[in-house]
C-alpha cells in the first residue's frame, strides 16, 4: 500500500504575506488546514516545509497556506506547481466504500463465485490486474490488463464489482462480459 499521496498542488500567491493557493485533489480542505508541515515536491526534488498559517477560501475547494521564510509575493511565487505530499494518516478521510486510487492498483481481479459456465475462469480465478484507474466526470474506470496482455476498462461501480479486498489485494468481478 502507499504511504504517501499528492494531496493538492500550489497555485498563484495570495495577497502580500507570501500566502499560496493551493488546489486539493480530493476536494477537501479541513484535513489539509490541520498541518503543520508539509513534503514539497517540484521537479523531483522534494523537501519539507514548515506551515505558518493556512485558511479556507470562500471559493469552497481551494485553501491558502503560509511557509514558514516565505513571505512575500515574490518568494511564494517560487513554490508554484509544487505537489504537496502527505502521509497516508493526513490524507482525505474516507467514508464507507471509498477507497484511495493508488490503493487500487495492482489489485488482482477475480471471478465471482457461480459466475462460471463451461470453459469461463472458475470462481476465484485471477483474470488479470488493475494497472490504472482513470478519473473521470462520469467515475472512475479500472484499466485491467488481462492474463493475455491486453487492457479492458471497466467502470468501477457496483455494477460490474462486489467486493474490495484489500487486504487480500483483491477484487471480485460480477460478470465477465465485461471484459470482452
Amino acid at each position: 500500500m502507499t504511504d504517501q499521496f499528492i494531496a493538492g498542488i500550489i497555485g498563484a500567491p495570495f495577497g502580500l504575506k507570501g500566502f499560496v493557493k493551493v488546489k486539493p485533489f480530493s476536494g477537501e480542505t479541513e484535513h489539509l488546514l490541520k498541518l503543520k508541515s508539509v513534503m514539497l515536491r517540484r521537479e523531483g526534488k522534494e523537501q519539507v516545509h514548515d506551515i505558518e498559517e493556512s485558511a479556507a477560501t470562500g471559493a469552497g475547494d481551494v485553501l491558502v497556506i503560509r511557509f514558514a521564510g516565505f513571505n512575500s509575493p515574490e518568494e511564494a511565487g517560487t513554490l508554484r506547481g509544487a505537489e504537496l505530499v502527505v502521509n497516508r494518516e493526513n490524507a482525505a478521510p474516507l467514508r464507507q466504500d471509498e477507497y484511495y486510487v493508488e490503493d487500487l492498483k495492482g489489485l488482482a481481479v477475480i471471478a465471482k463465485s457461480g459466475m462460471t459456465a463451461g470453459g469461463a475462469p472458475s470462481a476465484g480465478e485471477i483474470l488479470g490486474h488493475i494497472t490504472g484507474v482513470i478519473e473521470g466526470g462520469g467515475g472512475d474506470i479500472a484499466e485491467i490488463r488481462l492474463k493475455n496482455g491486453s487492457v479492458r476498462p471497466v467502470p468501477l461501480i457496483n455494477e460490474f464489482f462486489t467486493e474490495i479486498d484489500l487486504e487480500k489485494g483483491v477484487i471480485t468481478l460480477k460478470n465477465l462480459w465485461v471484459l470482452e
